[in-house]
């Protein structure tokens, strides 16, 4: 019997791995032409997702790229005033250790037999055992499992859910090589997270595995047009550089200066999620995963509960082989508490993030630590 998983991210790689470590296999029908045929990303807090990559047999590998550092932690206010600051010891476990995602999905590619990804089928739709791909390619299933993202096309088979707009847009910027090109930043930034709240405006920067620092300035509690309407000129980088910097007031030049000196790649991105407890009626030849079936606030969960639904789902289907009905209730029943509660927990730190007081509110929720 046939499994078909479109989208080869994450989600449905794990899935496909853990099948395949449980003698079954799956094909994994993937939009893009390529591995390489885009960046992944910057870096992904594993912590709960370990536990996907043990039952995928891959867990010492992902130890060998995770960057235990990258569970540093700084948090600042605008003025330049440090409000927390945790350094990783050397010998400290790997509970939240930071991984590239490009590596963490090389890492499952690679774990896959020759050919169980299908590069370049842009899924279309699905009706009655067959797929159709935009090209007007199509192949059978029995079972499709919708592991296709934000804006995925297989959802529409089981809701009518959408995602829509949480009142936050955020700007995505990056420094190449930032140890040699700018020294004094790299070693503000240090070898982890770097966090600058103030009212409504937040700035994230992060260090990679290869060299680079991703930015993130976020405007919270703006419409979902703000882009529209906010005078940033996307066509020229200098230009929006300039702007960024002009919506900024007051801030420290040390946090500006990251803006000024990042690369012309700068990214526009407005933020939504699906509501929270979405569930649909059963069907016993169609499921989600990962973003397709739960997408929430991007505040460290989504990438854990994607490689979680593939191991789950791989273990319901290995342990059910030929009842996808009987796999498909248990794997939705546990997803849908499982990722609620996460859901629930994301956004109850995005409203912290778009709090007056978000930087002592986030004082407060990582103090514990």
């Amino acid at each position: 019997m046939t499994i078909a998983i479109a989208g080869a991210g994450l989600g449905g790689l794990a899935l496909a791995r853990v099948l395949h470590v449980n003698g079954v296999e799956a094909v994994v029908y993937e939009r893009e032409h390529s591995r390489e045929a885009r960046g992944q990303g910057g870096m992904l807090d594993i912590h709960s997702g370990q536990q996907a990559l043990r039952d995928a047999g891959l867990i010492e590998q992902f130890h060998a790229i995770a960057r235990g550092e990258g569970q540093d932690m700084r948090l600042l206010e605008p003025d330049g005033t440090l409000l927390l600051q945790e350094d990783t010891p050397d010998d400290a476990p790997l509970a939240r250790p930071e991984v590239d995602r490009a590596d963490l999905r090389d890492l499952l590619l690679d774990s896959l037999p020759d050919g169980t990804v299908r590069w370049g089928h842009a899924f279309d739709s699905a009706a009655e055992g067959v797929l159709r791909f935009a090209d007007g390619r199509t192949a059978d299933y029995d079972l499709l499992v919708g592991a296709d993202g934000a804006q995925s096309r297989v959802r529409a088979l089981l809701t009518d859910a959408r995602p829509t707009h949480i009142g936050q847009n955020a700007v995505e910027l990056c420094i190449s090589d930032i140890d040699r090109t700018h020294p004094a930043l790299a070693e503000m930034v240090g070898r982890g997270n770097y966090w600058v709240l103030g009212d409504g405006i937040s700035l994230a920067a992060q260090r990679n595995g290869d060299g680079r620092v991703r930015i993130g300035v976020s405007f919270y509690n703006t419409a979902a047009d703000w882009f529209a309407t906010s005078a940033i000129p996307f066509d020229d980088p200098a230009a929006t550089r300039a702007r960024l910097i002009e919506l900024l007031p007051g801030w420290d030049p040390r946090f500006t200066g990251l803006i000024a000196a990042a690369d012309d790649t700068i990214v526009p991105r407005s933020i939504s999620t699906l509501p929270i407890g979405l569930t649909w009626p059963l069907k016993p030849d169609i499921t989600l995963i990962g973003d397709a079936a739960h997408l929430m606030p991007p505040v460290g969960e989504g990438a854990n509960m994607a490689l979680l639904d593939g191991a789950v789902l791989g273990r319901a289907l290995a342990a059910h082989q030929g009842d996808f009905a009987c796999a498909i209730e248990e794997y939705e029943s546990e997803m849908h508490e499982r990722t609620g509660a996460a859901a629930r927990k994301s956004t109850m730190l995005q409203d912290m993030l778009m709090a007056p007081d978000a930087s002592r509110r986030l004082l407060e929720f990582f103090q514990p630590r």
